[in-house]
């Protein structure tokens, strides 16, 4: 009876070993506007972004692999937010402190500031050993770095990127920038079947701008992906959130993300001051080289600006964790984009879910804090 028992914890202790694990982290876009520039100069004239990460730090660092959607070049001086953007260098280095492992460089601001730009910020981005994907200095380049295999344990991840268009900017030969183009992409997925892959990720840069639902090219360009042999595609462009689904085919489970929405800016329109943080996991199973979606689901972040907040930077807020010191006025916008987000993705979203304990913990937060508030006014009144 005892070697039975032996035999079976053997045999299961096989059967785990025989797992492989990836927790990838998938953000939207990282955007850096005036304001934010404004905020960041210190007194001695360089940049800070520590405090605009230093909230969601701990969620992006547990994740195996890290990936957002850089939406500004490095230029150089002088410093810019929009229609052009080019940001501090500090600016990238925060990113990579906060957790970020890879940056997305294929969306229509990656010419923002010409050859120049797009020469520098690959250039900052090596110069971090930041693997990204999108935006090449000539074929040779992008032949080499292009797709993007990222690997964790025995997990091999092709990654794609490409973008609708850069805002009217020609790019300058040799310089390649990756267009959604389906000759493009299908000779590019033959290339990634070659790296012979786990799995194959397309992030798109793609849809309508404050949007909350993907339109019909998306959803047509995410069919034609997936019969293409992609496994799992992320969105990013309409600065504000759209939905996520989990859809079963013939090849599998897939993740589609059509647009996580902002990251971190300064943009105030309705929706755009936050976004979706997705979460997938996959499990390989090294035995039958099988891959499959373990889990997937997202955390909501908002940007504190400091004309809502009264703080001198922008701030990031994980949706669901205490919101200390902010004002009654910047907790009702929180609150009010939570609520209109929450709703959208509850009625939209297929199989993947918010962490329902953070969902519930917000609600009772917000409660409280507008109990204390009410204690405060009351007191001070009186």
């Amino acid at each position: 009876m005892r070697a039975f028992a032996t035999l079976i914890l053997l045999l299961y202790s096989v059967i785990l070993s025989a797992q492989e694990r990836v927790t990838l982290l998938f953000a939207g876009d990282l955007m850096q506007h005036r304001r934010q520039i404004e905020a960041a100069r210190t007194p001695v004239g360089d940049y800070d972004y520590t405090p605009c990460f230093a909230r969601v730090e701990s969620l992006i660092k547990s994740a195996d692999i890290a990936i957002g959607n850089l939406e500004v070049t490095f230029g150089g001086t002088p410093y810019t937010g929009y229609p052009c953007f080019s940001a501090p260098d500090s600016y990238l280095q925060a990113i990579k402190s906060a957790g970020f492992d890879v940056l997305l460089t294929a969306n229509n601001h990656c010419l923002d500031r010409r050859k120049r730009g797009l020469h520098r910020t690959i250039a900052l981005l090596d110069s971090l050993d930041m693997p990204h994907a999108g935006t090449y200095r000539d074929s040779s380049e992008r032949a080499n770095r292009y797709p993007l295999l990222l690997r964790h344990n025995d997990i091999r991840i092709a990654l794609l990127a490409y973008t609708y268009a850069t805002n009217g900017i020609p790019v300058s030969p040799p310089n390649i920038v990756n267009l959604i183009d389906t000759a493009l992409i299908r000779h590019d997925i033959a290339t990634a079947r070659a790296m012979r892959p786990d799995v194959i990720i397309a992030c798109m840069h793609w849809g309508d701008e404050y949007v909350s639902l993907p339109n019909r090219t998306q959803k047509q360009l995410a069919d034609w992906l997936l019969a293409q042999g992609v496994d799992h595609i992320i969105g990013t462009h309409p600065h504000v959130v759209q939905p996520a689904e989990i859809r079963t085919t013939d090849t599998g489970r897939h993740v589609i993300a059509y647009s996580l929405g902002n990251f971190i800016s300064d943009m105030s329109a309705r929706d755009t001051d936050g976004g979706m943080i997705l979460s997938l996991t996959l499990d390989k199973d090294t035995l039958s080289g099988e891959t499959s979606i373990a889990d997937c689901s997202y955390r909501l972040v908002w940007t504190g600006r400091p004309v809502l907040t009264g703080k001198e930077n922008y701030a990031l807020y994980l949706i669901g964790e205490p919101g200390d010191s902010l004002t009654l006025t910047a907790y009702k916008r929180m609150a009010a984009y939570t609520e209109r987000t929450r709703r959208l993705l509850d009625r939209y979203n297929v199989g993947i879910n918010e962490n329902i304990s953070y969902k519930k913990s917000h609600e009772k937060i917000f409660l409280k804090y507008l109990q204390n508030q009410r204690k405060s006014l009351s007191l001070h009144r009186f």
